[in-house]
């Protein structure tokens, strides 16, 4: 169970690193894009919780390209509140870990398909976990844009790496 609990960590992590970002915003900023070819945070975490759900739901018998996905309908539209914004992208979230306290190790090497195209279960799982980090990034890089001075740093802050090895260092003995 080794690789699933690997994965299950990476998700938690990744989705952790979004939702500390956006909990420094306001549900303006959630929706502020910085052009028209660009996201906001909010369609974002929409994109990101649509994705989850179609391709952990049914993971080992349906292709992971769901088709009552709407994915143009994704990159539209508003919520009208924050608490929206996190209900709509937890039942993305959810699909996912539930999904993965199910499989067993046997399961990775079985074949899932995304969009007709074979992958065994760990490839399938390591496609999302590099898609999710991608857009979790996005999503750090956009809330500390808005945030500027105020950003409240999510790992060492700028200028403290020294003092945080020290530290770390002091930890281990």
């Amino acid at each position: 169970m080794a690789y699933l609990k690997i994965a299950f960590e990476n998700f938690q992590s990744i989705k952790n690193q979004a939702e500390r970002a956006m909990s420094q915003l306001s549900l303006d900023q959630l929706h502020y894009s910085p052009n028209k070819e660009s996201n906001s945070i909010a369609i974002i975490s929409k994109h990101m919780s649509g994705n989850l759900k179609s391709r952990f739901r049914d993971f080992l018998t349906a292709d992971g390209e769901k088709p009552d996905r709407d994915r143009d309908g994704e990159f539209e539209g508003a919520f009208h509140s924050k608490e929206d914004l996190l209900n709509f992208w937890n039942e993305g979230w959810s699909v996912l870990f539930e999904t993965l306290e199910k499989l067993t190790e046997g399961d990775l090497a079985r074949t899932v398909y995304i969009r007709s195209e074979p992958h065994n279960a760990m490839q399938a799982i390591q496609r999302q976990i590099a898609h999710q980090a991608s857009h979790s990034g996005q999503i750090v890089y956009l809330a500390k844009m808005l945030k500027n001075e105020e950003w409240e740093t999510l790992s060492i802050p700028r200028g403290k790496s020294r003092q945080y090895n020290e530290s770390m260092k002091l930890e281990d003995k």
